[in-house]
C-alpha cells in the first residue's frame, strides 16, 4: 500500500505557524503592556476669566391702561406709544431699533373665578422693545425715563416677562486669546506637579476645550459680563 505525506506536512506546517503568529502576537502585547504602564502622564485643567462690558441691550418699556370703554383705551394706547417713540428718537434711538407689540387685552369682568367688584372692564398691556447696541445710552434713558411720567406714562417694572437683558455677542473674537490664557495656565499646574516629582513635562497626550460659559458679573452690574473656559489638558512625564 502507497501513503501520501503531502496531508501530513501541510498540516504539521501549519500548526508551527499558528503556533508562532501566536507567540509573536503574545510578545507584541506583552511589550505594549508594559510601554503602556511605563508611561506617565499628568491630568490638569486651565481656567481664563475676562470681564467685559455687554455689547447689546432689549430693553421692553412696558406700561398699562385701565378702563371701561375700548373706544377709549386704543387711542390712550396709540397717544402713549408715540410719547414713547418721541422720547427713543429724540434721545438718538432709531426707530429701526424699536418694535411695537400688539397690546395684550384682559377683560377682566370675564374672569368666572373673581368674585370680587370690579371697577374697570379691560386691563391693556403695551410694550414697546428697543434693541440696540447702544448700551451706555440706553442705561442712561433708564435713568432719564421719568421725562415720561410728565406725559402719563408709567413704564412699569417687576413683569418678569418684560426683563431688560444684557447680552454679549463678541465672544468668537476673543475665543483665541481665552484658549490660549486657560492652556498657558493648565501647563504652569503641569510644570509645578512635574518639578515637584523630579520630573520633566513631556509633550501633550491629549487636550479638550470646554464649554465657554458667559454670566453677569453680579446681579448689579448686569452689563457687565464675564466669560470662563476651563482647558483639560494631560501632559507625558519624563524622567
Amino acid at each position: 500500500m502507497f501513503y501520501s505525506r503531502g496531508n501530513g506536512s501541510s498540516t504539521g506546517l501549519g500548526i508551527f505557524v499558528a503556533i508562532g503568529l501566536f507567540l509573536l502576537g503574545l510578545m507584541i502585547k506583552l511589550g505594549m503592556s508594559d510601554f503602556i504602564s511605563n508611561q506617565r502622564v499628568v491630568t490638569v485643567k486651565g481656567l481664563a476669566e475676562k470681564e467685559v462690558p455687554a455689547n447689546h441691550v432689549i430693553w421692553p418699556l412696558m406700561y398699562k391702561v385701565v378702563g371701561n370703554d375700548l373706544y377709549y383705551i386704543y387711542n390712550m394706547v396709540d397717544t402713549r406709544n408715540k410719547a414713547v417713540m418721541d422720547f427713543l428718537k429724540s434721545n438718538g434711538i432709531d426707530s429701526t431699533e424699536i418694535t411695537i407689540s400688539a397690546p395684550e387685552i384682559i377683560d377682566m369682568q370675564a374672569d368666572r373665578y373673581n368674585t370680587q367688584p370690579i371697577p374697570y372692564k379691560y386691563n391693556v398691556t403695551s410694550v414697546l422693545t428697543v434693541s440696540s447696541g447702544k448700551v451706555d445710552k440706553i442705561r442712561k434713558l433708564m435713568v432719564e425715563q421719568t421725562d415720561l411720567l410728565k406725559q402719563g406714562v408709567a413704564i412699569t417694572t417687576g413683569d418678569y416677562r418684560y426683563n431688560t437683558q444684557y447680552l454679549f455677542t463678541g465672544l468668537n473674537d476673543i475665543k483665541p486669546q481665552m484658549v490660549e490664557e486657560a492652556t498657558q495656565n493648565a501647563r504652569m499646574t503641569a510644570e509645578k506637579f512635574a518639578h515637584d516629582s523630579d520630573s520633566k513635562l513631556g509633550k501633550i497626550k491629549t487636550a479638550s476645550q470646554g464649554q465657554f460659559s458667559i454670566s453677569d458679573r453680579d446681579a448689579n452690574t448686569p452689563y457687565i459680563k464675564v466669560i470662563r473656559v476651563v482647558t483639560t489638558v494631560d501632559y507625558f512625564l519624563n524622567d
